[in-house]
This record gives C-alpha cells, structure tokens and sequence, in this order.
C-alpha cells in the first residue's frame, strides 16, 4: 500500500511540470533515484516530522530507535504562540530485542502512556526504517488505540529508506488528509477564510504576514503546520482559498482538498515586497471568485500601496550600500527562487542559485528570475569550488543554511543563515526589510577589511 501510495505521489496530477511531460514521462515518475548517501540532505521520515511538528498541541511519537528522534528533533526553528507540547521529545526507543521481538506492544505502552500523561488532543505515530524493516504495523496500532482510548492516534507512514525529505513532506500530507482534516465541524465559518499550506512559522514568520490578512477581515483558518492546533487542521476543509507556500511539497494535498471539498488554491510566496503583494492579490481575488464582498479587492490594493511605500522608505538607506553586491544563494525549495527576486529587487546580482532540493517547477521559476541563465542553477556545489569561487571574488557573500557556512567564513566572506535554523524572520513586508539589513550589517562590517589584510607576521 505504500508503494502504491508513493507512485501516486511521484505522478502529481497537480504538479504543472508533471502534466506538460508526455504520457510516458509521468509515469517514470518526478522522484531522483536513490543513492547510497542520499539521505545526508534529509530522509523522508526527517520530511514527514519537519512537516508535522509545528503542530504545536498533539504528542509527536516516533517509532524507532532514539536517534532517529534525537536527529529530528527541534531541528526547525518553528515558534508557538501558545502550547509548547511540540518542543518535547518522544519515542519508543527500540532496541535488538524490539527487532526481534517486534516493537508493537512497546507502541502501544508508549501511546497510552503518553495520553496519560499530557492528555494531548491527538498523537502522530512516525514510523522509521527499523519498525518498517520488521514489519511492525504501525497503522494496526494507531488504529486500536484510538478505539480504546477515544483520543485520535494518527499513523504517519513514512520511513526514512523510502525516498527524500520532499517526498516525506508529502507522505505528511497523506496522513493529514486521511486522518485529520474533515474530522472536525466548525460553527464559525466564515466567507474570507483561508488555509497556508507549507508554513511552517520559522523565527515567527507567520506574524509578518498574519496581521495583513487580518486588516483585510481575512481569517487564517489553518496554518499547515506553523503554529497550528490540531483541532484547526481538522477544520480546515471549511476554508474558501489554499494557498501553497512551500514548494510543491504539499501541492497534493492542496489537489486533493480541491477535488473533494472543492477548495480552490494557488502557489505564492511571502518573500520579497513584490511577491508579498501578488499573494494578497491572488489571495483577495479568489475569495471575491467564492462569494466574498467585491471591495475586498480595492481593500487589498490600499493596503498594498501602503505597505510597499512604507516598506521602500525604510530600504531606501540600504540600497546605495547594496547595489551591484554578488550573492550566492545556496539553499533549497521555495527560497530558491523567491528570495532571489527579494535581492534583486534592492539592486543586488545573485550570481547563482542552488535547485538540490526544489521540485522542478522551482527550478523553473528560479532559472526565469535568473533570465534564463542555466549555468547560474546548480544541484551541488563542491566545497572545493565554492571555496574557489568566494577566494576569485565571483561572489561578495552568501545566503545559505548553517552546514556551508564554514566554507564561506574560511574564505573570509560575509554569510547568512536563510534555513529553518535562522533567528531572523524574513517574510512579508516588514521580513524584506529585515532581510535587507541583515545583509547591510554582514557585508558592510568593518571586520571583513581587517581579516582579509596581511598578517603584521606575514611577509610582504
């Protein structure tokens, strides 16, 4: 069932890239070939609990040895806004007996005492390589303990040996769609709500964004998953409009949600000023489409033109001191190419753009930002390469995550965490500022002169 499960997922009917193949290429699939090594960059186990985690109310158990747990735990930088049950740590910690004996009775224990204990509204249940390997049934068990506990266990089937973080990511949205959303009716719905799909509220993005919605009357139904409660999930087939914010990560089940509940959606991002404004537009035109008040329409533009004068009068400073700067974009999926038009957009050149971990439809997007320019897109930089490129001057900084920073500051050139590890919200109008003067304050620093100068002990 799971491998079916995952051919349907491969062969994305939503996927715009996917339908233009012909009809012999959809069925090879949109998945890269497994590699020995390739889940350094992210299992689809690490997928599937990046995903889910930022559900900040339920007990995320992980059926597998302590590592896999100890490995994926708080690794995104996802922040709450109220309960803080998501921050702790769970797992059965199978041993060499649970491998030979099986580990189902120990999931069970796990489950019931975990309910026990923090009462949780619902328990997400990973199962990882080793409890696949052996057979233990993980649905089985979720399964009976929700009947004999009355609290919803929901199985998250995707083991890392699998596929990649992407496709876990997506196996996360299978089990929401077929153990969470609709299982709750709301009595407060309203004709301008809305779903995110893909946010995951990293440094408390969300509140960049979340405010402009609510000065247009437009409520956040549910965000899947940043800083969501269970029970919104579960209500979020009430919704009028998704929108899709990461990637196509969950393009799935942003279809699968229009197909049965009949809720339209659209891909957008909240980077950059531009972007930020074409979301509101698309957002606020699909809910007029479904019934909304027409002036909706002119409420967002208003709101638009405000913004993005406030928001250029406080990058105005920024720009003389940035301009013509070269940055290396080394990162992955939606920033991609939509932090890359946030550069651009104050004057800076992105001299090439990492596509290791994006779907072909960011690679798209990011090669037309990039003005057609393919040599500007790569997979995978070798450190030595990189190492080469910051040493010859081709870049003046990079924007990555934590793992190439070390690359960078040994050439003695300015860097910046773009990943979930960051401290720094970027998103919206009030993020692309912030985003501008953290670039200001790195590559502008005084120190970069004094290390890259000889040595007072080296020769002349």
């Amino acid at each position: 069932m799971l491998k079916r499960k995952i051919q349907e997922l491969m062969t994305e009917p939503g996927c715009a890239v996917n339908t233009a193949k012909s009809a012999g290429e959809r069925k090879k699939g949109c998945g890269k070939k497994l590699v020995p090594g390739a889940a350094a960059g992210g299992c689809a186990f690490d997928g599937a609990k990046i995903a889910l985690q930022p559900i900040t109310d339920v007990v995320h158990l992980v059926h597998g040895p302590i590592a896999c747990e100890g490995n994926s735990w708080d690794s995104r930088n996802a922040w709450s806004t109220g309960p803080t049950l998501y921050r702790l740590g769970f797992t059965t910690d199978m041993d060499n007996l649970d491998i030979i004996h099986g580990g189902e009775k120990k999931l069970y224990k796990a489950i019931r005492k975990a309910i026990a204990r923090h009462s949780p509204p619902a328990v997400f249940v990973y199962q990882t390589c080793v409890g696949a390997l052996i057979g233990d049934d993980v649905e089985a068990v979720c399964k009976a303990a929700t009947e004999r506990m009355g609290v919803p266990v929901i199985p998250v089937n995707a083991p890392g040996f699998v596929g990649s973080k992407n496709l876990g990511n997506r196996l996360a949205g299978e089990a929401l769609f077929e153990h969470v959303i609709g299982t709750v009716e709301p009595d407060d719905v309203g004709p301008t709500d809305i779903n995110i799909l893909g946010e995951y509220n990293v440094c408390g993005e969300l509140d960049q964004f979340r405010p402009l919605l609510a000065r247009l009357g437009i409520r956040l139904r549910a965000s899947i998953t940043g800083d969501a409660r269970f029970a919104d999930v579960a209500a979020c087939h009430t919704a009028r409009v998704n929108m899709v914010l990461c990637s196509q990560a969950l393009v799935t089940l942003a279809r699968k949600m229009k197909e049965k509940y009949g809720i339209p959606y659209f891909e957008g991002s909240f980077y950059g000023i531009s972007d930020t404004s074409d979301a509101l537009r698309a957002i606020a035109g699909l809910l007029v489409e479904r019934g909304a008040d027409p002036t909706l329409i002119d409420r967002t533009e208003a709101l638009i033109a405000e913004q993005e004068a406030l928001a250029w009068a406080r990058i105005e400073p920024y720009k003389a001191r940035l301009k013509g700067k070269r940055v290396l974009l080394y990162t992955g999926g939606v920033k991609s190419w939509s932090v890359i038009q946030a550069l651009q957009e104050v004057g800076m050149e992105v001299v090439g753009s990492s596509v290791r971990k994006a779907t072909a439809s960011d690679r798209e997007k990011a090669l037309a930002r990039l003005g057609g320019d393919e040599e500007k897109l790569a997979d995978a930089i070798p450190p030595r390469e990189m190492y080469k490129m910051f040493a010859e001057g081709r870049a003046d900084m990079m924007l990555s995550g934590g793992r190439s920073q070390f690359i960078a500051l040994k050439a003695r050139t300015p860097w910046i965490d773009i990943n979930q590890e960051r401290h720094h919200g970027y998103a919206a109008y009030d993020g692309m500022v912030a985003l501008v003067r953290q670039i200001d304050l790195s590559i502008n620093n005084p120190i970069w002169n004094q290390v890259r100068a000889p040595a007072p002990w080296d020769p002349q």
